[in-house]
């Protein structure tokens, strides 16, 4: 990997991080930034789809730092197992997530309070009462903690089977696209993903719920008109 592309990746947006409020946050940010060095170390390794595969599950749990710039930094090297890379990642974050929510399950809130405040978590319970299913959707294709919605899937009892499924499809979605566009461009896009990957995932979510709560309201107009 060349200086630039490891100088560029090293600058990408850091994760959203809902710390607990007695961690200064001067403290998590320096040690974000220490952990993403650490992660990217990896990129250069004989071990590093072991890495992205370990990162991967471990985002979808506790670990701070998405795969995302790990991905790209050996796709980077390895363009042709770029799509490869990419269901790799999938699979271990589904994997990763399935463990979150067996720990929601026997948990609950307590686990989800050391990683965030009381009032961040009523917030996402909130959102996740109100979304369901598409709270996972969104939480696993954007830059939202993914780790906070699995555990609160399992403490919530959300059906297990449909989290596994949005998860698929959510974590898919992010890698693959991810994927495809470093199996065709490499290096080349490295600086556009870096510059506008998390704003573009943000924005295709933001089209997404608007499209839904179009449907919704058109249904909700159909049904009114027949019971009329």
């Amino acid at each position: 990997m060349n200086t630039n592309s490891r100088s560029s990746l090293r600058t990408m947006v850091d994760p959203v991080i809902l710390s607990p409020s007695w961690v200064p946050i001067v403290e998590v940010l320096d040690l974000l930034r220490e952990l993403k060095d650490w992660v990217l170390g990896f990129a250069d390794s004989n071990w590093s789809p072991f890495a992205l595969a370990l990162n991967s599950f471990a985002e979808s749990v506790f670990f701070p730092i998405p795969p995302d710039a790990l991905l790209i930094g050996i796709a980077i090297r390895h363009s042709d197992m770029a799509i490869w890379l990419a269901l790799l990642a999938t699979v271990s974050s589904v994997a990763g997530a399935v463990v979150g929510y067996w720990l929601g399950h026997k948990v609950g809130r307590p686990i989800l309070n050391r990683m965030i405040s009381p009032n961040q978590t009523e917030r996402a319970r909130r959102m996740f009462n109100k979304y369901g299913v598409w709270a996972i959707l969104l939480a696993a294709f954007t830059p939202i903690p993914y780790k906070v919605f699995t555990i609160l899937a399992g403490m919530l009892k959300l059906n297990l089977r449909t989290f596994i499924i949005a998860s698929l499809i959510g974590r898919g979605a992010r890698f693959l696209i991810l994927g495809l566009l470093l199996f065709f461009y490499g290096d080349q896009i490295a600086n556009f993903i870096d510059e506008k990957f998390a704003l573009l995932t943000l924005a295709t979510a933001g089209v997404i719920t608007g499209l839904l709560i179009l449907l919704a309201v058109a249904r909700r107009r159909h049904a009114c008109k027949a019971i009329g």
